[in-house]
């Protein structure tokens, strides 16, 4: 049995950044005015190379962690990433390697990734209006090289493809219903996310959250849904299904219903670094400690002494006590 945090949360996910880097701007992540052309990302020196992100995976995988999710940035930014999960799929005691992903790049790399042996793949989509996704992305690449990436990964062989969506009053509400018929068509599970006060430089305030309780509402007007329980105390998701046999739709409720209490998720940032929330506002520097000689041994004690002081509920705590904190960005943590 692995090493229990302060409020007897096992660990048993990791979240891994392979690259800070991002080809979209979303304002609610990586504004351009904040991550324009002059912000310094990280030198390819500084990002963990592959062997170390293995071998730290190794370590997680001692520990109790069973389930890795390669993020970013843009994971897909990261050259040679289907290497990479072929040899995660290596790793005893994983179970399953999972990937998010704004779908940009899936039309060449979804083969690869799923001959490579990825188990899982989640998509970002905020919109389904041509005009609304260029604004929410602020990219140069459009909805349809999304929605054919998404085309690329079904024919690969992926099954029930997660889509990702960050609602934002006054933004994307428009979306909830031609996201919710979209999914519904092409058998995959689509998940409303409230908007998160991540970082410092989105912009965030309450009144901009859309309640998980009113998407719910507005969705069963059009479909009758019912809720119903997954097996397993740490997942995040209300899970709902339709009741004409339409699949799933899952309610992240991070603002409004937090589930701190079960989260058993450490992540891991492109340049080495260990956050035990995604709320953190710094990490503890594992690449240090390993460029400087440290034994498996050694990084084994540093992870489980670290999980076991965790006492993270940010979202939970969430009000004037929380206020101006320091938090970390989620293009660095990989959300």
């Amino acid at each position: 049995m692995g090493p229990r945090d302060s409020l007897s949360r096992p660990l048993k996910a990791l979240r891994v950044s392979v690259t800070d880097r991002c080809n979209f701007r979303c304002p609610y992540c990586m504004p351009r005015e904040n991550f324009g052309e002059g912000f310094r990302f990280l030198d390819r020196k500084e990002i963990l190379s592959f062997e170390e992100i293995l071998r730290l995976v190794r370590i997680f995988a001692g520990l109790g962690v069973e389930k890795v999710r390669l993020t970013g940035g843009e994971p897909l930014l990261r050259k040679d990433l289907p290497q990479l999960v072929a040899r995660l799929k290596q790793v005893e005691g994983l179970r399953e390697i999972t990937l998010t992903t704004n779908g940009s790049l899936l039309t060449g790399l979804a083969l690869p990734l799923k001959q490579a042996g990825l188990d899982r793949l989640t998509v970002s989509l905020d919109s389904m209006d041509p005009d609304r996704f260029r604004a929410s992305t602020d990219a140069t690449v459009g909805l349809d090289q999304v929605l054919d990436g998404l085309e690329s990964a079904s024919t690969a062989g992926f099954k029930g493809i997660k889509l990702n969506c960050v609602l934002r009053r006054g933004v994307n509400e428009a979306d909830i219903l031609p996201l919710a018929a979209f999914a519904r068509d092409k058998g995959h599970t689509l998940r409303f996310i409230e908007f998160m006060d991540v970082g410092t430089r989105n912009g965030w305030c309450l009144e901009s959250v859309v309640p998980a309780a009113e998407v719910a509402a507005l969705i069963a007007r059009q479909w009758p849904i019912q809720r119903f329980w997954k097996p397993g105390p740490n997942c995040v998701a209300q899970h709902w299904q339709y009741l004409d046999g339409a699949g799933e739709l899952g309610l992240i409720a991070s603002v409004t219903e937090p589930f701190c209490s079960g989260c058993d998720r450490a992540r891991l940032s492109a340049d080495g670094a260990l956050y035990t929330c995604l709320f953190a506002a710094e990490g503890m520097d594992l690449k240090a400690f390993m460029r400087g000689g440290a034994s498996d041994g050694d990084l084994a004690a540093l992870l489980e002494a670290r999980w076991k002081r965790r006492d993270d509920r940010y979202s939970e705590l969430r009000s004037a006590q929380t206020a101006g904190l320091p938090r970390a960005e989620m293009f660095h943590l990989g959300g």
